[in-house]
């Protein structure tokens, strides 16, 4: 049993410098008070059917601030919890999802709604006396046994909405595939800095763009995945570290038309550029390759590469149960699932779409966002889903670093 004693929410700042929603959910058991904290992240480039997060607009931190949500809250999500006993945290979430019906959480927004449930996961977690992962995994998926951890997808060249580097393709990730996070980490760390050292050789800004990657002006895609070649190579990784590429097609779709290294493609022909780039280099997953509604190049592409390439379903999915139904399922399009807690506005949600994922043999991947904050709560969910990877940034800046650092306390816990 769970008496929620108290819900409050504040605002604290992002990675970005801007506003978030972050919630304190207290909860009584045998007359000891459980505190649970936890900020919501944010995206830069989202899918048009992510649900809504809420902004005041206006003058305040240029139309980003969140004293709307965080009101929301305080006034009407507090209320419905605190004073009250329930029997579990389904019922806890139950109620909380109860104060907005509405299927974008539009009412009072996925940022508040979130907010609340994250922190009162964190909360029944103390008070049962369970590690978050371990709560985690006995409450959505059945105990299952969690062996292994996941692969890590660390960001380590921005483009697009996260950098001012002028590449389209917003991510250029590297791989470790040691099976071993220790190792897989020194990788990551190593290659990261390796890479820093050639570009800063050959003039190139070692600037950061938003998730802890380097953000300099390299005309093509293929030159940045030469530099990565070339990094893992010096650093004597070679074999051991594939890559990845986060390529948020939507950002770069205009009309019909595709522009990508400065030429125009149509899907086909956009298509033809993925295949070639994964014959030519260690290329192990493909992110967003095409437009939200670009069903035929999605479908082509699936037809094409689903068989060797990891491809994977952000904006194409968001995170949500009933669009993953009817454009993954029923379609047949894509491999994989990207997994944002905030692009559908609670814990529950973002674990049924996992289950159903891996029900269907599609791969799992949390991801952070690209405005984060030193809340490592998707750790905790990649290690109790026992996904397969999970995408974190490179290894810098304290809201990545964040994650990484998470994922060896786990590993220590399971240790034991």
């Amino acid at each position: 049993m769970f008496k929620i004693s108290k819900v409050k929410s504040r605002f604290v700042l992002d990675s970005r410098g801007i506003p978030t929603v972050q919630v304190m959910t207290v909860v009584n058991k045998g007359d000891v008070d459980f505190y649970g904290v936890s900020s919501v992240p944010s995206g830069a480039s989202t899918g048009t059917y992510e649900a809504l997060e809420l902004r005041d607009g206006g003058k305040a931190y240029m139309g980003k601030h969140v004293l709307k949500a965080i009101a929301n809250v305080n006034d009407v999500i507090a209320p419905a919890l605190v004073g009250k006993t329930f029997t579990s945290i389904n019922d806890i979430e139950a109620a909380i999802l109860a104060c907005d019906p509405t299927p974008n959480k539009s009412n009072l927004g996925a940022n508040a709604i979130l907010g609340a449930s994250m922190s009162a996961h964190k909360a029944c977690a103390k008070a049962e006396g369970k590690h978050l992962f371990e709560f985690l995994n006995h409450t959505y998926f059945g105990d299952h046994a969690m062996k292994s951890m996941p692969r890590l997808m660390c960001n380590v060249i921005n483009g697009g909405a996260h950098a001012d580097s002028g590449l389209a393709i917003q991510e250029f990730m590297i791989v470790p595939n040691t099976k071993n996070l220790e190792s897989d980490i020194e990788i990551a760390s190593e290659v990261y800095h390796t890479l820093k050292g050639k570009l800063k050789k050959d003039g190139h800004s070692v600037a950061l763009g938003d998730e802890g990657g380097f953000a300099p002006h390299i005309k093509t895609s293929t030159e940045v995945l030469d530099y990565l070649v070339d990094s893992i190579k010096a650093a004597d990784y070679t074999g051991k570290c594939d890559l990845a590429m986060d390529c948020a097609a939507s950002e770069f779709f205009k009309a019909g038309v595709y522009t990508l290294d400065n030429k125009e493609m149509d899907s086909k022909e956009l298509n033809a550029f993925y295949v070639e780039l994964a014959d030519k280099f260690p290329l192990i997953s493909i992110e967003d390759g095409f437009h939200e509604d670009d069903f035929a190049g999605w479908k082509l592409q699936t037809e094409t590469m689903g068989k060797g390439t990891i491809l994977v379903g952000d904006d194409l999915f968001v995170t949500n149960p009933t669009r993953f139904q009817e454009v993954g399922l029923d379609k047949d399009l894509a491999n994989a699932v990207l997994i944002k807690l905030n692009q559908i506005g609670s814990v529950s949600e973002t674990c049924k779409i996992i289950n159903d994922a891996k029900k269907n043999n599609y791969k799992t991947i949390v991801s952070h966002r690209s405005g984060e904050t030193t809340d490592a709560f998707m750790s905790d969910l990649a290690v109790a889903s026992q996904s397969e990877f999970i995408k974190l940034g490179a290894p810098a800046r304290g809201e990545r670093v964040a994650k990484y650092n998470r994922l060896l306390e786990i590993l220590d816990y399971m240790d034991k």
